[in-house]
């Protein structure tokens, strides 16, 4: 089983194979997923959000991310594990980026690092790039600069906006990314991008023009409590969850959990309760 590398990612694009992306902050999922078969694991900073009930992504810090990088790399035997790098993690300058992608490599044991932006992160990219961690860029809709463009809106919409993105893929691609995530742009535009450039883009919101796909394990699952347009539900496993939590609830309140299955047996030395509930073991 072959570990999958930027160089694997890119002969697919030529062989018009699709890519696969799901999201993942812990080992369990993370184990299922690879051994599922996914091509890419990423670990965003989308946590701040789907797990640890934040209202945007900005708060994320760097120690969450090579926590939750950590847990993910520890069990992943051939996807690709690529790590978001949090809000102003990178965006202060290039020094800075290239420090802090190398904790994620370093520390959280992650294959490759996403930043998100296009232009204006050209020379954190490249910096990164020539350092030898992989870079995966991220275009459309950014999270991370939510409150410039008032909120999680479609992108790319009007004809300047749409040149102005399809410019950032092309930048990310030239500071050497070896992969670029579209979120949230209109159908013609992601396949615009995806037929101008060379390294594979994997889209989200995107249309099915792109070189691969990407969701948030949560959105997918059914457990994050919304479903954006773009979403499929593969299942529901929130309503599996309640139903479970709900079954336990009435059976630990009518005794019937746990029972003689869920027990061990009786000790070899028999125990008798005596004054203030204490035991004490019965005599011979």
């Amino acid at each position: 089983m072959d570990r999958v590398t930027t160089l694997s990612l890119i002969e697919e694009k030529k062989l018009g194979n699709k890519i696969t992306a799901l999201t993942a902050y812990d080992a369990p999922f993370a184990r299922m997923m690879d051994e599922a078969g996914v091509d890419i694991i990423l670990v965003g900073d989308s946590v701040g959000m789907t797990v640890l009930g934040r209202e945007n992504t900005l708060s994320v810090t760097m120690e969450e991310m090579i926590h939750h990088t950590r847990a993910v790399s520890s069990c992943v035997k051939r996807a690709m594990v690529v790590a978001d790098m949090p809000f102003m993690s990178f965006q202060i300058s290039p020094e800075l980026a290239l420090e802090n992608a190398g904790r994620l490599i370093k520390e959280g044991g992650a294959h490759a690092v996403k930043l998100e932006g296009g232009k204006s992160i050209f020379l954190a990219t490249q910096s990164i790039v020539e350092a030898g961690i992989p870079v995966m860029g991220h275009v459309g809709l950014t999270p991370q600069s939510m409150h410039r463009l008032g909120g999680f809106k479609v992108q790319g919409k009007k004809s300047g906006s749409a040149k102005r993105i399809m410019n950032d893929a092309k930048a990310v691609e030239e500071a050497g990314a070896f992969s670029v995530v579209i979120e949230a742009v209109p159908v013609d535009l992601a396949r615009a991008i995806t037929d101008n450039l060379f390294i594979p883009t994997i889209g989200i919101g995107a249309g099915e023009h792109c070189g691969g796909q990407i969701l948030v394990m949560q959105d997918m699952l059914g457990i994050s409590g919304r479903t954006p347009k773009f979403v499929k539900k593969y299942a529901d496993i929130a309503g599996i969850a309640k139903n479970a939590f709900a079954e336990y609830i009435k059976d630990v309140r009518s005794s019937s959990f746990p029972a003689v299955e869920h027990s061990y047996q009786p000790a070899a030395a028999k125990l008798k309760v005596v004054g203030g509930g204490s035991l004490k073991k019965k005599s011979s």
